[in-house]
């Protein structure tokens, strides 16, 4: 079975019903079948076929799914790219991905044929929305998401049909996503949280969901009462935000919600707290990773646990280990590795990278927890120095190179300090060479990165501390107030 078939108990057994909401239209399961139909059509007229890659860089939008359900069934990988990437980083994914096209509204230039999406879409009307056959097992790729990697460089965790199918079946059941459900989903579609989790749920329970292109505070609460979902899935950061609507509207929200969600970043005990004050839920936190998708959840029914992400999902086996490689003991720290149907099939092309991220069929995940007698884990912190900004990963070495290719900075050192609406931001020590404006290294930043990565704050040093072997220690370094 592949995902097409799990999609179909709501593409053709609800046919008819209303699926999605997005930009004020409404479309029909059956409708949205057949655009994809068409659109795969369009894309194997191209000459397009099962193992080539697409890459996709748009915001969301109904065309993308159509694109991704378009995918799916012709066994093309998708490579959906971050709407906040910009050349560099987009280069980076086209050169390693080698896709055959890249799909896109914006104006950019790109190393491989450029498919406009207007065009596209008006050539797809055209087609025939006749389903095309591909045969293809759940052990094909369907995705490619890249994720940052500690080398600076992101790497492709290639996600099979069986990877997505069995997270969203996991989900599904253990959180009690039913038809009758109404979702809200302002996630982006480029992320695995959007795509692996919101998008197959939403298909997998033959829910209503509308669809937002981003999230926006201002108009937030209105979104909520208007549409009044059940279910909402949101990162740390956009929990903050909820905190600020009006009492009334907190109640009232609280009175027909059924199920708020947070993850991609540790959610703060205390955000838990204020929420559940406010709108009278308790958030259900829980743990995942790009390459693993969902791992461990609070329970639906049971303690949802503030700074807890819960108990290991069906199908997910869970060692945790100490320095030594051994067992570590309840309330002891140590180190997740993981081990199930919803780990990744490697990284895309990088067999070595594959080979270290696996210890005896387990894979490691640089996470630190402690596990409490009852079976309960807490997140500890991380092996690597990885920040998460707003559900955003952020690997410091990635923007250290950047910084250090400019002629006046010698060396570099970025680190994550605590911000109470992003969970945490970058922060740059630099070590100059010649003197150079904060500002002015904040706008080669802002032309080259993501915004999310650009350091909200240059510290000028006069050396970086480092141990006896040259490695530099972080830790050392001026500490910087909390956000």
């Amino acid at each position: 079975m592949n995902l097409t078939d799990l999609f179909d108990l709501s593409l053709l057994g609800r046919r008819d019903t209303v699926a999605l909401e997005f930009g004020g239209a409404t479309f029909t399961f059956g409708e949205i079948d057949s655009r994809s139909n068409r659109l795969a059509q369009l894309l194997s007229q191209r000459g397009l076929k099962a193992g080539d890659r697409l890459c996709v860089y748009l915001a969301n939008c109904m065309e993308m799914i159509d694109l991704y359900l378009a995918c799916v069934k012709l066994g093309v990988i998708f490579v959906p790219i971050n709407i906040l990437y910009r050349d560099r980083e987009i280069t980076h994914i086209l050169t390693d991905a080698e896709p055959a096209a890249l799909v896109t509204d914006a104006a950019i230039e790109s190393t491989v044929p450029l498919w406009p999406l207007a065009a596209l879409t008006r050539e797809a009307a055209l087609q025939s929305d006749q389903r095309p056959r591909v045969p293809l097992d759940g052990d094909a790729p369907a995705g490619i998401i890249y994720t940052s990697g500690t080398t600076g460089t992101s790497k492709g965790a290639v996600l099979t049909h069986n990877n997505f199918a069995v997270n969203a079946v996991n989900l599904t059941a253990c959180w009690q996503i039913k038809s009758a459900d109404r979702f809200l989903l302002a996630l982006p579609l480029f992320h695995v949280h959007g795509l692996g989790n919101g998008l197959h749920c939403w298909l997998l329970s033959g829910c209503r969901m509308r669809l937002l292109e981003r999230f926006e505070s201002q108009s937030a609460a209105a979104t909520f009462l208007d549409f009044r979902p059940t279910l909402f899935f949101g990162v740390p950061t956009i929990y903050v935000r909820l905190l600020d609507f009006p009492e009334a509207a907190a109640r009232e929200i609280g009175g027909f919600m059924r199920l708020f969600v947070s993850g991609s970043a540790p959610l703060p005990a205390q955000v838990l707290e204020e929420f559940r004050g406010k709108f009278g839920h308790t958030i259900l936190e829980r743990y995942g990773m790009s390459e693993t998708f969902m791992n461990l959840s609070n329970p639906y029914i049971g303690e949802r646990r503030p700074g807890s992400v819960g108990l290991p999902l069906p199908g997910v086996s869970v060692r945790l280990l100490n320095n030594d490689g051994q067992p570590a003991a309840d309330g002891e720290t140590g180190e997740l590795y993981l081990k199930g149907s919803n780990l990744f099939a490697g990284y895309w092309r990088r067999p070595e990278a594959t080979a270290a991220a696996f210890v005896d069929g387990y894979f490691r995940t640089g996470d630190l927890a402690v596990r409490e007698p009852d079976g309960y884990y807490t997140l500890s912190g991380r092996r690597s120095d990885l920040i998460i900004s707003g559900g955003f990963n952020i690997y410091p070495r990635e923007i250290e190179e950047f910084l250090q290719e400019q002629e006046e900075v010698a060396e570099a050192a970025v680190v994550g300090i605590a911000d109470r609406a992003r969970g945490e931001v970058p922060i740059a020590f630099v070590v100059l060479k010649s003197a150079v404006e904060p500002a002015a290294l904040e706008r080669r930043c802002r032309d080259q990165l993501a915004s999310f990565k650009v350091p909200r704050e240059f510290i000028t040093v006069e050396r970086l501390p480092r141990n006896a072997m040259g490695k530099i220690q972080k830790h050392l370094l001026p500490k910087q107030p909390a956000r």
